[in-house]
């Protein structure tokens, strides 16, 4: 989304946004937890939700589940979060998800989370940990450890998950797993996927200058785990995805929502093997295009896949049985079967046989699978149930499905072939691999 633009009228001032807790005191409304008990239906229909990462998507995020109570919203940069602190004039106003989720423990039921992809993991965690059903924007986290880690917490504690990945609930991802599982193509032993992404700067160096940082913004809570380095324009607000220390590039950003018909149609767990193809590589930045093979073992009796992903600009081949008048979206994915093939829009969109003259000749299958109320909406009443199979893209769907895709970003940042043994965490030819698997976080930022 496009940043907020200051107007005096709606811009909220520092002592405002810091005093906002004292001015609405008297105005409390009782969790479910509170009403009800632990785990049982409470009298109130509402969940008590509070935000963290407010602006841009966040804000897009709060909006969808705003049918509920939001109680209280952070954000480390008050003008980009400016519109959604205005829409929720009753939210408590925080700056330190850790000092808002401690001194709001009592008073809410779940955790909305749209930060930056290297704070993920903290928030998400701390407000497990607390008993709070939680909602995490994609990717998942930041690191293969963090995706697992969040995974066991989320069970341990009982909680309902649900990562940002809005085509898990569309009739698109459906109809895909119809037709693949109705033989329409055969056995799949190939998959491509690809986006339009980056839309950033990518395959570039750390900024030489230091910038003067916005007073609006508090910078060293933006880094938050990250290791500490001078503010500058190049990273915050929107230009994050493309450093190794923030986000996880293009892939990251897409795969998520792209890659998604492959693991969920084709049974995917843990790939064993990852290789990539790139334009040059440095520590700061991820290069400004990749091809990223993935190799996924046959199983329960289905056969290997291998996965292909394209970013940058690059794409597959354009397949013959398109025709020569068509050309491949900027986003998508293309199954590979032994008896034709299925074209499918990017965002898990609607799947099409090709040739067309198959897809007119071709009788669909039944409905089988169950049809999703709402990517938003399954997760809000999986909270009232107190029901974590009720959010389909939970993490035990979206974790295993986070971890693979970041083996990816091991071998492209390695440059070489990645064996990855899925049980152990570990590049088993690349024990170098380690320090990327996992990370480092400054004090007071551990997971």
């Amino acid at each position: 989304m496009k940043e907020e633009k200051d107007n005096r009228k709606s811009r909220i001032s520092r002592r405002d946004f810091m005093g906002a807790a004292a001015a609405v005191a008297a105005f409390t409304i009782v969790p479910r937890h509170v009403l009800g008990g632990p785990r049982r239906q409470a009298p109130s229909e509402k969940l008590n939700i509070a935000g963290i990462g407010v602006g841009g998507q966040g804000g897009g995020d709060i909006g969808n589940v705003s049918s509920e109570n939001i109680v209280a919203l952070c954000d480390v940069d008050e003008k980009r979060a400016g519109g959604t602190f205005n829409r929720y004039p009753a939210a408590r106003k925080y700056r330190d998800f850790r000092k808002m989720l401690d001194k709001e423990e009592k008073n809410i039921d779940a955790v909305v989370v749209a930060t930056p992809d290297h704070n993920h993991a903290p928030a998400v965690i701390r407000a497990m940990n607390m008993g709070k059903h939680v909602y995490v924007e994609k990717p998942m986290a930041h690191t293969i450890f963090e995706a697992r880690e969040m995974t066991r917490v989320a069970r341990q504690m009982k909680v309902v998950t649900q990562m940002g990945q809005q085509g898990h609930a569309g009739e698109g991802l459906r109809l895909t797993y119809e037709f693949i599982h109705d033989g329409a193509i055969g056995t799949v032993r190939e998959a491509h996927i690809w986006s339009d992404r980056p839309i950033w700067p990518q395959g570039i160096g750390r900024p030489k200058e230091t910038q003067s940082v916005p007073e609006t913004l508090d910078w060293d809570l933006w880094l938050g785990p990250a290791p500490w380095r001078p503010y500058n324009r190049a990273y915050a607000p929107f230009n994050w995805r493309g450093w190794w220390d923030f986000g996880c590039g293009a892939m990251g950003d897409m795969a998520v929502h792209n890659a998604d018909p492959a693991f969920f149609c084709l049974d995917l767990k843990a790939p064993i093997a990852a290789e990539a193809e790139t334009s040059p590589v440095n520590n700061e930045t991820f290069p400004k295009w990749q091809i990223i093979t993935y190799y996924f073992p046959a199983r329960r009796g289905r056969a290997p896949v291998k996965l292909i992903w394209y970013d940058g600009g690059k794409k597959p081949s354009r397949p013959p049985e398109m025709g020569e008048d068509r050309k491949l979206d900027s986003n998508g994915i293309l199954f590979v079967g032994d008896k034709g093939k299925i074209l499918c829009g990017g965002w898990s969109g609607a799947p099409r046989i090709i040739p067309e003259t198959k897809m007119k000749a071709y009788k669909r299958p039944p409905k089988t699978l169950k049809r999703s109320i709402g990517h938003h909406k399954e997760w809000v009443k999986a909270c009232k149930d107190n029901n974590p199979k009720g959010a389909l893209a939970g993490f035990e769907y979206s974790g295993p499905f986070t971890e693979s895709l970041l083996v990816g970003n091991l071998a492209v940042r390695l440059g070489r072939r990645v064996v990855w043994d899925a049980r152990k965490m570990k590049a088993t030819n690349a024990p170098e691999a380690d320090r990327y698997i996992n990370k480092s976080y400054r004090k007071g930022w551990e997971l």
